[in-house]
């Protein structure tokens, strides 16, 4: 089976955020399922020295107002095909926006990556390869999949998946014509939205099949409070839409053979108490006569970073301490800072972000905080369950199917991983914390057995793949089906 994915970013090569983890991480799981994928991003400015060498598989003279080329690389063992089209992606700021902001022709930029991977999609490409599956990702890709369905298929399935339904794609209705979109595409029921185009609702609409980053997130999404404006047309295709848990990579997050750390595992946790002290070392801290919780996040409303601001103080005074990495929206930033400044013994704060000091901070904790208001998936979670990093995270979205509450029965049935909360306010995530405090404090032995059972959870993106595996011969399958009811 061969599958095209097309995304605006993928780790080792450009990353902003989670996606670029996702894209990065799945061609190499599904690999062993004997799924042949490459992947189609931008070429942003540098990308293609990181490829070695190149093939042209694929050009085109007047791509969105210039020339472009396709060109294919190898990166770690991952197949790349690099969208190289200087006209709009060698610029000197970041993959969607510069220091004066989002870059105004991102809407062009974009529907060009996904005009390229249709084309590739539906005709193949120089080498002679040419998918079965084209799978999309997020906005950046939606017009990927409307693009086969308006100018033609060519017998591939085009599949979408949500990262994050935050982020829609919205620009006027006056680009149509610049988006190469037909007439049609401005009806409710194709792009338009609200007045506006939205390039992940043209996808929605478009795929033969959506699916997004777990099971929860696909329950949630057919609800207006997480849906935003979107719930309807996805509870309009709830049969074509399938929610798969992303995975974690475990070479690069396995705290018994981490570079960045002194390792250690859930037989022997010994350890965990020396990555403690060069934590509160290296964020400047005093002594924590209690638990010390982490935050490695974006600061943003979403995340909840309001929600831990207001319920600091209590947990301050218990006794606790925090050690915060990320860096967001302005006045977040700013209350984290304050917080530091009013505790110095007791809060650390990192505005950014730095790969190692993110594992010695997994590492070094002892309680990780993400009280999200909407959680898609999640992946820091996960880091810190395989950490032995006890977290107290919101009952939303991918927290809620990696994280099992701790109660008496879950301890006794040694399946509790963490606390769980359910209204979003700082009243219900001190409520997690205080329960969190006492089975810390009185309870040391039931306190070890939750980080044990935490790191023996299957996070595995070879868990992740197993899902995909079906999901792409489902969409196979009912390609067959319809190809053979078409001919009977």
């Amino acid at each position: 089976m061969r599958v095209l994915s097309v995304a605006s970013e993928c780790v080792p090569l450009i990353k902003t955020g989670g996606l670029a983890d996702v894209v990065g991480a799945l061609p190499a799981a599904l690999a062993g399922a004997g799924i042949e994928m490459r992947v189609m991003i931008p070429a942003y400015a540098g990308i293609l020295d990181k490829l070695g060498t190149l093939d042209e598989v694929w050009a085109d003279w007047n791509l969105y107002g210039g020339h472009a080329r396709l060109m294919k690389g190898e990166m770690d063992g991952m197949t790349v095909l690099a969208l190289d089209a200087p006209h709009l992606f060698h610029r000197p700021g970041g993959p969607y926006e510069d220091d004066s902001g989002d870059y105004p022709d991102n809407p062009e930029r974009f529907a060009a990556l996904s005009w390229a991977a249709a084309a590739v999609a539906r005709e193949g490409m120089g080498d002679g390869w040419k998918p079965d599956i084209l799978h999309a990702h997020d906005w950046q890709a939606g017009l990927a999949p409307a693009y086969l369905r308006y100018f033609g298929d060519g017998g591939v399935k085009s599949v979408l998946t949500i990262h994050n339904i935050a982020f829609q794609g919205v620009t006027g209705g006056d680009r149509l014509n610049s988006l190469r979109l037909p007439w049609h595409a401005w009806s409710p029921d194709h792009a338009e939205y609200h007045g506006n185009l939205s390039t992940l609702k043209a996808g929605l609409v478009s795929a033969d099949a959506i699916t997004t980053v777990s099971p929860t997130y696909a329950e949630e999404l057919m609800r207006p409070e997480f849906g935003m404006g979107l719930e309807g047309v996805i509870a309009a295709r709830a049969d074509h839409l399938t929610g798969i848990l992303n995975g974690v990579d475990e070479t690069a997050w396995s705290p018994d053979n981490d570079p960045a750390i002194r390792p250690y595992s859930a037989r022997n946790l010994k350890a965990k108490a020396a990555n403690r002290a060069a934590l509160i070392e290296g964020f400047r801290l005093g002594e924590i006569p209690g638990p010390l919780a982490i935050v490695v996040s974006r600061l943003t409303w979403q995340k909840g970073i309001d929600l831990l601001a207001d319920a600091l103080p209590d947990f301050i005074a218990a006794g606790g301490g925090l050690a915060l990495l990320g860096s967001g929206e302005p006045q977040l930033e700013r209350a984290m800072l304050e917080a530091a400044e009013r505790w110095p013994d007791r809060v650390g704060v990192r505005i950014g972000y730095d790969e190692a000091r993110a594992h010695l901070i997994e590492a070094g904790s002892d309680l990780f905080l993400m009280p999200s208001r909407f959680e898609p998936c999640g992946l820091n979670q996960m880091y810190s369950l395989r950490y032995g990093t006890v977290p107290v995270v919101r009952r939303t979205g991918g927290l809620a199917d990696t994280v099992v509450d701790t109660t008496a029965d879950s301890l006794a049935s040694q399946e509790a991983t963490g606390f769980l909360f359910d209204e979003a306010n700082a009243e219900a995530l001190w409520g997690a914390l205080e329960r969190a405090l006492r089975l810390y404090h009185q309870e040391p032995a039931n306190w070890r057995q939750l980080m044990r059972s935490g790191m023996a959870k299957d996070l595995s993106w070879e868990a992740s793949a197993k899902g995909y595996l079906a999901f792409y011969e489902e969409a196979l399958q009912s390609r067959s089906e319809q190809a053979a009811a078409l001919s009977a």
